[in-house]
């Protein structure tokens, strides 16, 4: 018997919930229907609206007005920003909707505790995390060939994050995240997909950390007197500049980071919101105060050590080095390839897996898909990433900033129970 879709209302019409994660309706009608959407910006609530045949009187300005409301589905989906993640989430779970809540879970560490406790209290309800690097085809291969210990027992691990030059400048210098103040810190916002996928392949929690990183290419360090605020403003540098908004975001391509910038997606519409908004800023007139590169040192209970680096200045993607007791694997996302390295004799096994054109890799289906699993097994299996798991990696985050900030080496028990009596 064919099982009816599931419903859904969406809290939050951005990137993330209307297109990443709330097409996945549009493909898969058999699984699930929207029939809510609370989103302030007129334009991007019409679009969710439109594309979903989600009647007027259930089209809201806030998620207040949505969830007041008696529940209206079986799943939540909540894509707000990161300061605004604790309380949707919160009053959703105690309707009863199984709650999907983008990363990171908030960007206050007592909340993301208290969002762990939330799961553990409501156990008939799933509860993830958008952590969609795990539903990749590339870490999910990693993580069965760390499991099936082909290369023994891992002993330490290299894990590069590579921002990519554009993409700190889009979204942590010009864009939502770029500063801390507002939204949340680099570690968190960025890198706690890396945290969450290292804590799951070394399959331990984490039990020292330190850090290093500053702010130092993206600021006015950089800028020259005649530099106009605004890209469009006559920029003297232009033609040279790789920063340049026309070349990011007045071509034919109007795919992200393009789609973001503005809900009139028209070259007129597009250069209208450069003229005003946020994305035509010049990069070294931002307020932006988060880190450009920084390095995370880690150990963790097995004692497994881990160096980890985010970086802007480089190419995007993400490459990782296993060391193992009887071998080593090299891979790159972003090429979606695996190595593998064995000792003493050396041979050398690569795995080429294909790639899905699919958000993240495929990890935005792959998410999708096993959440609405969680649902129609009624909460009696726990997911991938479920918030009880997600609050350690989340923590080794907010211990790594502090760290950085305070040039120390945090031990996690420690910074738990400081954090604990909330």
């Amino acid at each position: 018997m064919k099982n009816k879709p599931l419903t859904a209302i969406l809290i939050g019409a951005g990137q993330r919930g209307k297109d990443a994660l709330g097409s996945y309706a549009l493909s898969h009608d058999n699984d699930l229907r929207f029939v809510a959407v609370a989103e302030p910006m007129i334009g991007r609530k019409t679009e969710f609206k439109t594309k979903h045949d989600i009647p007027n009187e259930l089209c809201f300005n806030s998620w207040e007005e949505l969830l007041e409301k008696e529940k209206l589905a079986d799943i939540a989906l909540i894509c707000t920003l990161d300061n605004n993640h604790y309380e949707p989430t919160k009053l959703a779970l105690e309707k009863g909707y199984h709650v999907l809540l983008e990363k990171p879970m908030s960007n206050n560490i007592i909340e993301c505790i208290k969002l762990g406790e939330l799961s553990k209290k409501y156990p008939k309800q799933a509860f993830s995390i958008c952590h969609v690097l795990r539903f990749t085809k590339f870490f999910s291969e990693l993580k069965k060939l760390v499991d099936s210990k082909v290369i023994g027992d891992i002993m330490t691990i290299q894990h590069n994050e590579y921002v990519g030059r554009i993409h700190q400048a889009h979204s942590f210098v010009r864009g939502n995240w770029g500063n801390s103040k507002k939204e949340s810190p680099m570690i968190l916002q960025k890198c706690c997909h890396d945290m969450d996928i290292l804590f799951w392949l070394v399959g331990s929690k984490c039990k020292n950390i330190s850090s290093f990183g500053s702010l130092d290419y993206y600021c006015g360090k950089y800028s020259k007197d005649s530099l106009p605020k605004r890209c469009l403003d006559g920029c003297p540098i232009a033609d040279e500049c790789a920063f340049n908004v026309s070349k990011i975001y007045l071509t034919d391509n109007i795919d992200w980071p393009t789609s973001v910038i503005s809900d009139d997606l028209s070259y007129e519409g597009r250069r209208q919101a450069l003229q005003t908004g946020p994305y035509g800023r010049c990069i070294y007139h931002c307020d932006n105060d988060v880190v450009d590169h920084q390095v995370i040192s880690m150990q963790f209970e097995n004692n497994v050590t881990v160096a980890m680096t985010m970086t802007a200045f480089c190419d995007d993607g993400r490459k990782i080095k296993i060391m193992g007791t009887n071998g080593e694997i090299n891979a790159s996302l972003y090429d979606n390839e695996i190595q593998i390295v064995k000792f003493p004799s050396k041979d050398v096994h690569t795995i080429k897996l294909s790639t899905d054109k699919n958000g993240h890799y495929g990890g935005d289906t792959g998410l999708m898909k096993d959440f609405i699993n969680l649902v129609r097994n009624n909460g009696d299996i726990r997911g991938l990433t479920d918030a009880t798991l997600s609050v350690h990696s989340h923590i080794m985050c907010f211990a790594a900033e502090e760290a950085r900030v305070t040039n120390q080496v945090i031990n996690i028990e420690d910074y738990i129970n400081k954090h604990r009596d909330y």
